[in-house]
């Protein structure tokens, strides 16, 4: 068979097979068309479930009466114009194959009136043959487009559309998403000349949050947090619900990049992650989550029905938005005394943001509650992560002829090899066999000595930690201002909160959003050389896997003997402690 260009309306309908899958994809591309024309009042009437009839309107720019033919063309668009348009696409639509693949395969009249015209135009086309007939019409500003008899001359694939409650089942969800992606327009979806959904446009806050009650149901705006979050000029904001409310059935998981709604893996992968081990197999995460970057850093280009994008800095979005969600997660769940709760509504509740401070917040709705203790595959993993890192080095690192232990207990004088990863006990304390003997390693004044002897650089936090304070705490921190900059951490005081801008890198894998806060209270009643002591103390003390974090961060310490705390064991001593590793 020899090589031949495929005619225009074979290549139309080819076309209308990526893009017109079933009647909700056909509503889908009329609307984004209409919100790309500037349109806040739109009305979407259906029958049945579209394949009758598909018909949308809407009060934007119109089209003008030369362009009408020209619409209907394949590869014809107003959106862009040259590659670099394609670099940085603003609008829903860009592709230009829409209208031309719904007509090949149905009935489509297109009525319009732009302001500059004194009358209304109307296109028709039909099918195969896509001669477009225009005449005049009647018609206020803007453009009315009737989709009758989808899929009429492809039997085929008529066939493969489920029943009317289905496909309109379908549509209601897609109007549903459509709906979240934009606030500031009046959405009117009826089936069968029955209204089914009347939305207002939500210009305020509350307006906003019930269009999320309405379209999300109840059970999801009573346990939905609302967060917001900036880095540079990348923002994240939406409502997650909190992982004590999720449940094993599907709820809205609904999520946008710059306005267009996706079903993008990464997104997906990352807001996943940050709920983490908060949840169980079973259950399902639920949110609304705002993505909003520039649209140069980010490719729409890559699917037909634009479901999907590809970031640029595709890891740097995954992390910003783990970290996000993340640390308002483990803020959420984090037990708080019900004034702070109250005084955290108070002041994170607020829509608007200031992108010059960046900061992390959320609102709860409903009780909190006590974090999860990590589970026994993240430990697993933690230890077998630490030990994979410094075995090598350990194993490599040669023992000093005299050691000499910060507490009087004496110590093996013998240089020997180091025959183990050391052991950890207790969370808090290290074994290392030495020859003959064993030490016993106290991490908190051994890691506070060596952080008090060297200077700690501060690593810059992706999302800087807003946390609300006492004012009895204000002062406190204030005072404590030089040793928190010695110790590598970078804050900044603001009324009764304080901005958590950079940590120490031992620091940066801990829940920053749990331990903080718990921190900032013990500080009132202690001395100014325990400000590092202290928060060792409650990580080590509480939490097995933050030990192993630590350590992780600072491999250092186990071969330089001059900062380690310990004492020699018994083997029984040693047998004994082995045995009550329990919590």
């Amino acid at each position: 068979m020899p090589i031949r260009i495929l005619p225009p309306q074979l290549a139309n309908q080819i076309a209308a097979g990526e893009v017109v899958e079933r009647p909700a994809s056909v509503v889908k591309e009329l609307v984004e068309n209409s919100l790309d024309a500037g349109a806040d009042q739109i009305e979407i009437d259906i029958e049945k479930g579209g394949s009758k009839l598909i018909r949308v309107r809407d009060n934007g720019s119109g089209i003008a009466e030369q362009e009408l033919v020209l619409a209907l063309s394949r590869h014809a668009t107003s959106k862009i114009t040259d590659l670099n348009d394609l670099e940085a696409i603003t609008s829903l639509g860009f592709r230009g194959e829409a209208l031309a693949s719904i007509s090949s395969v149905s009935r489509l009249t297109l009525t319009s009136k732009t302001l500059e015209q004194s009358a209304a135009w109307q296109a028709s086309a039909a099918g195969r043959d896509m001669q477009v007939e225009v005449r005049p019409a009647a018609h206020p500003v803007g453009t009315s487009i009737e989709v009758l008899d989808l899929f009429f001359n492809t039997p085929a694939r008529r066939k493969f559309l489920r029943t009317d409650k289905t496909e309109f089942s379908h549509i209601d969800e897609l109007i549903k998403r459509l709906a979240l992606s934009r606030y500031d327009v009046s959405w009117q979806l009826s089936h069968n000349g029955q209204v089914v959904r009347r939305l207002k446009a939500a210009t305020t806050e509350e307006q906003r949050q019930k269009r999320v009650a309405a379209l999300c149901g109840r059970v999801f705006a009573e346990n939905a947090a609302f967060i917001q979050n900036q880095y540079g000029d990348v923002r994240v904001w939406g409502w997650i619900v909190q992982p004590q409310a999720c449940s094993s059935q599907l709820q809205c998981q609904y999520s946008y990049v710059n306005g267009r709604m996706m079903r993008d893996k990464l997104l997906n992968h990352a807001i996943r992650q940050a709920y983490g081990d908060m949840l169980t197999a079973d259950q399902q995460p639920a949110f609304v989550v705002y993505l909003e970057l520039d649209p140069r850093q980010v490719d729409v280009n890559v699917h037909p029905a634009k479901h999907e994008v590809r970031f640029h800095q595709a890891r740097l979005i995954h992390d910003f938005v783990v970290s996000a969600l993340g640390d308002a997660l483990s803020q959420l769940t984090a037990p708080q005394p019900a004034e702070d709760r109250v005084n955290r509504v108070q002041e994170t509740s607020a829509y608007n943001y200031q992108p010059e401070q960046p900061v992390s917040s959320q609102v709860g709705r409903g009780s909190s509650y006590a974090p999860r203790q990590p589970g026994t595959a993240a430990v697993k993993r933690e230890l077998s992560y630490w030990q994979h890192s410094h075995k090598a080095a350990d194993a490599q690192t040669e023992a000093p002829a005299e050691l000499q232990p910060a507490t009087a207990a004496s110590s093996p004088a013998a240089q020997t090899k180091i025959t183990d990863a050391p052991l950890i006990v207790r969370n808090r304390y290290l074994l290392k066999q030495y020859a003959d003997d064993v030490l016993l390693i106290d991490l908190v004044p051994t890691l506070s000595a060596y952080f008090a002897a060297n200077t700690l650089t501060a690593m810059p936090l992706l999302l800087p930690l807003r946390i609300s304070i006492s004012a009895v705490q204000l002062r406190t921190l204030t005072q404590l201002a030089d040793s928190f900059r010695r110790a590598g951490f970078d804050m900044l005081l603001t009324d009764n909160t304080v901005i958590v801008r950079a940590v120490p890198d031992w620091l940066r894998q801990t829940v920053l959003g749990h331990w903080l806060p718990l921190w900032f209270e013990q500080l009132v009643q202690h001395s100014d050389d325990e400000v590092v002591g202290v928060l060792l103390s409650m990580l080590l003390n509480a939490n097995g896997v933050a030990a192993v974090t630590v350590l992780s961060s600072v491999p250092q310490v186990l071969s330089l003997p001059e900062y380690w705390c310990c004492a020699p064991l018994q083997l029984d001593t040693t047998l004994s402690l082995l045995t009550r590793q329990q919590p």
